[in-house]
């Protein structure tokens, strides 16, 4: 197996993109080389995403395409990552015969035996989800992303049961990695030049490995890489550590930026969905980010067309984000997922088109409202990590702000990796234009802002 080239090709969420360099790990460690294209490899893996039919429905057209290549090049082996891989695996294997391994989110470590299997002719399965794994001895390998921003996984699976939601079912219960393992991580990355990282679990702030909950593990990796900026996702309103605002207030390197999932906006809907908090309480939260952390800049999640959904639940939707004035917000409308209590307990029978209709009047109002936030940012400095280039023009660079926004600015001689400071001239409803004043650091910028602001 030491000679053949592998790709991995990863649908979904962040914490799929850090599956998939627990992957690389794990193949490269049996002497395989990863490549940047399905053509160059000899084994395929596609990592998937549950949570919405779109995802789905991508990554079904992208196995047929992976079977016309089959044809063309025998010994190929297509296997099934993550999220997708228990629900389909007699449908995926038998039916279609698209694939050839299926692995669940817990059986990554028997890749190497499961692909032994295929080179003796036999299909592999194993989606068997664990209570214990959390792959804390592995250190992930990042072949791709853009060597800047790195995302660190503490956590797996998810105990909220909400009633949309299908995680639980395909990655499991809770379970959390060591904080030594994390901090043996985080050094890692900060040797290797990276300056941000996003903490992730599906509700990271449930994270608690023997005293150590999650306030403490943000309060030790931020203290132990100053220079190193730390964003986290997603946490649930039910149980926000207010230690954490506090914390995050008085740390120059805990980035001024929470992705807080609404989903709705009335009570009746929370209830359904089995979102333990009211429209009150998810408010009252709200106001405390803001009063302990001057400036936070806030994003969410919302679904449209939930079962049931009435025209009022969908006002009330829409004025719960008016009131908050998101700066970001990931918007969707509702898709049902089999074994979810949603799928068994109620009927999706809210319309297509008027989910549609409902999804695009809260697109609408939100670009509205962050170009409102955004024209006030006119004027204000920021202090951006620079990402890449931008994708309009070669002579411009585009990073994001300590708030999460992202920033363009000319290219003058700053590098990929720099921390400028930009002044913020113009706008768009997703983007600051901005001017560099000159490169900087955390701790110089935010000194300085200190004093003067």
């Amino acid at each position: 197996m030491s000679d053949k080239r592998f790709y991995i090709e990863t649908y979904g969420c962040q914490m799929n993109m850090a599956d998939s360099e627990v992957v690389n790990s794990i193949l490269m460690n049996e002497g395989m080389s990863p490549v940047q294209s399905a053509e160059e490899a000899d084994v395929i893996f596609v990592n998937t995403c549950s949570i919405r039919e779109n995802a789905e429905t991508r990554v079904w057209n992208r196995l047929k395409e992976f079977r016309s290549l089959k044809k063309e090049k025998k010994e190929l082996t297509v296997g099934v990552l993550g999220c997708m891989a228990e629900r389909i695996k007699e449908n995926i294997i038998e039916q279609e015969q698209l694939v050839d391994i299926v692995v669940g989110p817990d059986a990554y470590r028997d890749i190497p035996n499961l692909l032994k299997e295929v080179n003796d002719g036999r299909k592999a399965v194993n989606v068997l989800l664990s209570l214990e794994e959390t792959y804390a001895d592995i250190t992930p390998v990042r072949t791709s992303g853009n060597g800047v921003t790195a995302f660190v996984s503490i956590m797996r699976g998810c105990d909220n049961m909400c009633a949309f939601c299908v995680v639980p079912f395909t990655r499991g219960r809770e379970r959390s990695r060591p904080l030594s393992s994390i901090m043996n991580e985080v050094n890692q990355l900060n040797e290797q030049g990276y300056k941000e990282i996003t903490v992730l679990g599906q509700n990271v702030n449930s994270y608690q490995y023997e005293d150590i909950d999650f306030t403490r593990l943000m309060d030790e990796i931020s203290k132990a890489n100053p220079e190193i900026r730390f964003r986290f996702s997603s946490p649930h309103p039910k149980d926000f550590p207010e230690p954490l605002l506090h914390l995050i207030a008085e740390r120059p390197n805990l980035c001024n930026y929470i992705h807080i999932p609404a989903q709705a906006g009335s009570d009746t809907m929370l209830e359904r969905m089995r979102r333990p908090y009211t429209r009150e309480q998810y408010l009252k939260l709200i106001d405390r980010m803001r009063e302990i952390i001057p400036g936070v800049s806030l994003s969410t999640d919302i679904i449209a067309g939930f079962c049931d959904e009435t025209e009022e639940e969908h006002e009330a939707t829409m004025s719960l984000m008016k009131t908050v004035e998101y700066d970001l917000a990931y918007m969707f409308a509702y898709s049902e997922r089999e074994r979810t209590l949603a799928a068994r307990k109620y009927e999706d029978n809210v319309p297509e088109d008027v989910k549609k209709r409902r999804l695009s009047e809260i697109i609408q109002q939100q670009m509205s409202i962050q170009e409102k936030n955004n024209k006030d940012e006119v004027g204000k400095r920021h202090l951006v990590l620079v990402e890449g280039t931008s994708k309009k023009s070669d002579q411009q660079l585009s990073g994001r702000t300590d708030t999460n926004k992202m920033a363009v600015f000319d290219r003058r001689d700053f590098q990929k990796g720099d921390y400028v400071e930009v002044e913020v001239t113009d706008y768009t409803s997703a983007t600051l234009i901005t001017k560099p004043i000159r490169k900087s650091s955390i701790e110089e910028f935010f000194g300085q802002t200190a004093v003067t602001a």
